[in-house]
């Protein structure tokens, strides 16, 4: 097992750091897949009846459960293992994170051939979420390690493959489902089953190749520079200090609204569109494509600007523009535009990607280097909350309001109630101050 652990993966000198990116992908982008879950939700709920729902059949909003599930043990498993990754060190954690991760995707498998949902729920939501936590924060942690020089860079660069996870999985599930479909079976028990082979052998390359700094290495010719923004330390805090923290907890409602407002679009994205506007639904797993480009575009592009903007500052740009362009989209759907609803929808993806992607350097920002991947894993259980939020509000309301309306009208006033929790956000960022010297790591404590 020495092969796995932290000492392991100690660079070499001369070791070039751009070969630390790829590896932190090829995890994201397979545990990404959970934002293209939505490709599952209708043919789950016609698992007996094939064409079409029958008695017996699970709902959509039952198999969308699977998918807060899954979400809210990323944050948890996130918050709990935070101090075991920073010991641990990434290839042992990515290979955890394959292993669960890979088996909750073959539980999914089972609990479509047996129709059992309380499988699906163990498998993909609680062992899957696992390993979603895992291989999170493992490649985060590390990337900020290797580029301190552009934090928010680097930040993105981690993160960004996990947004693109639904780029990949989405049309692949759909695909498959297509290519192993009969007359008396989705082809979705199949279609999870290989995508378990092919994510554990990517998560396994990125395992092999990703390495870790030495102890005191910094980018040739770079000095750290004593930063005059006032919320930029150069100390550090630990992780049992941080949290007790009023600023861990305004960010942490900062990212909780983020995500809460935009990860209902992403767990509904394909039967949103194929109901406001009747396309075909390879044409709404293509939407879930596109949007996973945005979500994946986004968190490279918004945080590299946060380096210029300054966290606070580009963070209320998510949340006054995203707030305005919710708003909007009810209008889209009026007009029967769906180019105008991709467009709106792609921009408030680009900047709920753009959101998780700079709450990292935000933590460093305000807490230092130190301990910041065991802070972030904590912070990460508002993403727990979220998905909660999130997804059922979603879910539940629009199946309230096919009731007593039409199916394309139903998620309208879920955007105006989105719009709300994006000004929650909003105030949350504002109130975000300097950490007080008094909770700043000794010295020596820090070396």
């Amino acid at each position: 097992m020495s092969f796995l652990s932290r000492d392991a993966t100690v660079a070499k000198p001369g070791f070039n750091r751009w070969l630390v990116p790829p590896a932190a992908i090829a995890v994201h982008m397979c545990i990404g897949q959970v934002y293209g879950f939505s490709v599952f939700k209708k043919p789950l709920a016609k698992l007996i009846g094939v064409t079409a729902p029958v008695a017996g059949d699970w709902t959509e909003a039952e198999v969308g459960v699977a998918y807060s599930i899954a979400l809210a043990l990323l944050g948890l498993s996130a918050a709990v293992f935070g101090k075991w990754v920073e010991r641990s060190g990434p290839r042992k954690t990515m290979v955890a994170s394959m292993i669960c991760f890979c088996l909750g995707l073959v539980m999914a498998s089972l609990s479509v051939k047996f129709h059992q949902l309380w499988l699906l729920y163990a498998g993909y939501g609680l062992i899957g979420g696992i390993g979603l936590g895992l291989g999170y924060i493992a490649p985060v942690s590390t990337l900020m390690k290797w580029f301190p020089d552009r934090p928010g860079m680097a930040t993105g660069m981690a993160i960004m493959g996990f947004g693109g996870g639904a780029l990949i999985g989405g049309p692949l599930a759909e695909d498959l489902m297509k290519r192993f479909s009969s007359a008396t079976s989705v082809g979705a028990s199949e279609a999870l089953l290989v995508m378990a082979g092919l994510y554990a052998i990517s998560m396994l390359f990125g395992a092999l190749i990703v390495r870790v700094p030495p102890e005191g290495w910094k980018p040739e010719g770079w000095q750290p520079k004593a930063s005059t923004a006032k919320l930029v330390t150069s100390a550090s805090v630990s992780v049992d200090t941080a949290w007790k923290t009023p600023q861990f907890w305004m960010l942490w409602v900062v990212l909780c609204m983020n995500v809460s407002a935009g990860i209902g679009i992403l767990g509904q994205a394909s039967p949103m569109i194929q109901d406001m506007f009747k396309v075909t639904p390879a044409a709404a797993a293509g939407y879930v494509g596109l949007l996973s480009l945005c979500n994946l575009g986004g968190r490279f592009f918004w945080s590299s600007m946060s380096d210029i903007v300054g966290r606070k500052g580009i963070y209320c740009i998510y949340f006054i523009l995203g707030a305005a362009l919710y708003a909007s989209v009810p209008w889209t759907q009026g007009q029967g535009s769906v180019t105008l609803f991709v467009i709106a929808t792609g921009l408030i993806l680009t900047m709920y990607g753009g959101g998780f992607a700079t709450i990292p350097a935000y933590l460093r920002d305000l807490f230092g280097s130190y301990q910041v991947g065991a802070i972030h894993g904590r912070l990460i259980t508002a993403w727990s909350i979220a998905a909660i939020l999130g997804p059922q509000l979603m879910d539940r309301l629009s199946v309230a309001n096919k009731k007593v309306m039409p199916p394309e009208q139903a998620y309208n006033s879920i955007f105006h109630l989105m719009v709300g929790l994006l000004i929650v956000g909003l105030i949350a960022n504002l109130l975000v101050r300097p950490v007080d010297a008094k909770h700043h790591v000794k010295p020596t404590s820090n070396a």
